[in-house]
């Protein structure tokens, strides 16, 4: 009897053991069949559409888009250019320095060509006359489809102007080029938010931010879908979800508000670094190249003193404020449209205070209640204004 149980206990232990072993076996089958198809997928990912060949994913696109030129200055049938002046050309992206030459960007008077020198910097060109310009005259600006980006694609189409000299001598660095973002007052790319009843003299926009982050306007639509209007608003409202051809021209204009920020800030040779430590309260500033590694105040009025012609550009790397009631005055003939503003940190006009020029910003602009300013807002972030009043020059 005890025999056959021990032969039961050995059949059951036998019996269990080759459960287990099917039951590994399976186990590595099924590994194996997942693995399978595992591989299998992965390879799957990699064919291309024939299904036979693989596809690199790192392959680079090749660039194709031919540049176009953003800006020039002068402006095409300008009048009353400095004698002294040189003429510049903003392009849409960087471009190969071999092809700026002077062959290939050239100042015409009449059917004489004039002598002078071709620089380049950034995504600018700068043809730099040898001698004084004649007064009261015509000349004609050219760049040249053999102009090239640095993948080898031609200028998309050639570029002719014309100009007129005046009489006068100017100082100062040359004016920043604004493009298409110079058709707008206000310009960001996050949003636009008022606390009624502000004034605002000029055209606004927004772009990708949608016209939902233009906020306190009461904005009306145009029954083309292309534009609004606001009570607040001497000029339209425009925004990157409005209907076409607006997306595309707010596109182009943030566009060309970052080329004359990146121009703004990256002039060289300042004729003055570190000016009052950066506390300009109270001066009186001739016009050239200012440059601030810190933040910029003013708490007291500040002039600026200089003729019609005559550029000023302040490069601040920090913040830049005005305290409430601080005014900025200007003699002699100088003009807001001249003037530059580029600032790496927050803008902040406090109450009642009042600004001249052109605000290029990296972050915010905010003005506090009854602040004012004669120029552009151009921010790569977003634009606040309080019962304030802001008119494009």
């Amino acid at each position: 009897m005890a025999r056959i149980n021990d032969l039961e206990t050995l059949s059951g232990e036998m019996h269990s053991r080759r459960y287990m072993m099917k039951r590994i076996i399976f186990g590595m089958a099924a590994a194996l069949l997942a693995g399978i198809i595992v591989i299998s997928f992965g390879m799957g990912c990699n064919m291309g559409s024939s299904g036979t060949e693989p596809v690199d994913d790192d392959e680079e696109i090749p660039d194709t888009t031919l540049p176009y030129v953003v800006s020039i200055f002068p402006e095409d049938n300008s009048t009353g250019m400095s004698i002294n002046r040189s003429m510049s050309v903003v392009f849409s992206e960087e471009m190969s320095p071999a092809t700026i030459s002077i062959a290939n960007i050239t100042m015409m008077n009449g059917t004489m060509i004039v002598a002078g020198q071709v620089t380049y910097e950034g995504t600018t060109a700068t043809f730099a006359p040898e001698l004084e310009l004649e007064a009261n005259t015509v000349y004609t600006g050219t760049v040249k489809t053999s102009v090239m980006d640095l993948a080898g694609n031609a200028l998309a189409s050639e570029k002719e102007w014309t100009f007129t000299t005046g009489t006068t001598i100017s100082a100062g660095p040359m004016p920043i080029s604004l493009g298409t973002a110079g058709n707008f007052v206000i310009l960001t790319k996050s949003g636009i938010d008022t606390v009624p009843g502000s004034t605002v003299t000029g055209d606004i926009g927004v772009s990708p931010a949608a016209a939902t982050y233009m906020t306190g306007f009461s904005l009306y639509m145009d029954a083309s879908n292309e534009f609004s209007t606001s009570a607040q608003l001497v000029g339209k409202a425009y925004s990157a979800d409005y209907s076409p051809p607006t997306p595309a021209k707010m596109t182009t204009a943030i566009s060309d508000m970052e080329i004359a920020y990146t121009n703004a800030a990256g002039r060289s040779s300042p004729d003055f670094t570190e000016l009052s430590a950066g506390d300009i309260s109270g001066l009186t500033l001739v016009p050239g190249l200012y440059k601030w590694g810190t933040g910029l105040m003013i708490a007291t009025d500040i002039t600026l003193k200089g003729g019609a012609n005559d550029v000023w550009i302040f490069q601040v790397s920090g913040d830049l404020t005005l305290a409430s009631g601080v005014k900025m005055i200007l003699s002699g003939g100088a003009i807001p449209k001249n003037i530059f503003w580029q600032s790496y940190g927050a803008v902040i006009l406090n109450t009642t205070s009042h600004l001249e020029g052109t605000v290029l910003s990296q972050t915010e602009i905010t003005l506090a209640t009854g602040a004012s300013v004669n120029g552009r807002l151009l921010s790569q972030t977003a634009v606040t204004i309080d019962q304030s009043t802001v008119t494009k020059p």
